[in-house]
């Protein structure tokens, strides 16, 4: 009976830590890459890219994603919803950030300059972290 309450708080308290905060307001980002002296992920995506479903359900999940995005602000700016409309601020950063194709994923210092960018999915949370960890 130990045993298994023991295994109950430890899966607990690694689910409770596995899970990063997603911002979802550019200068709210932006802020608190600021305050803790982190970079930014921005994921740019829309409701009817496949790739950008798969990135959310299958990859950003993983242990080994969320680990990564620990170590990051993670910022997450919908640009279209499914039936094609704009969302004003996505549309804008699409803009700003000069998009192509969906979804890009762009790494900004804490003054919002672009360091570097991915445009398309991974295929797994490791090779998503092994990109996100690359300096």
């Amino acid at each position: 009976m130990k045993l298994i309450a023991a295994l109950v708080l430890a899966a607990a308290s690694l689910s409770a830590q596995g899970t990063a905060k997603w911002e979802h307001d550019y200068q709210s980002a932006l802020k608190r890459a600021k305050a803790e002296n982190k970079v930014i992920f921005m994921d740019l995506w829309t409701e009817w890219c496949g790739p950008c479903i798969h990135l959310q359900k299958n990859v950003f999940p993983t242990a080994e994603a969320q680990a990564a995005l620990s170590k990051v602000v993670p910022f997450s700016a919908l640009v279209q919803k499914r039936d094609g409309t704009p969302v004003a601020e996505g549309t804008r950063l699409s803009e700003e950030f000069k998009l192509n194709a969906f979804p890009t994923m762009v790494i900004l210092d804490a003054k919002g300059k672009e360091l570097r960018r991915q445009v398309g999915a991974f295929r797994s949370g490791t090779e998503f972290a092994a990109w996100l960890n690359a300096k």
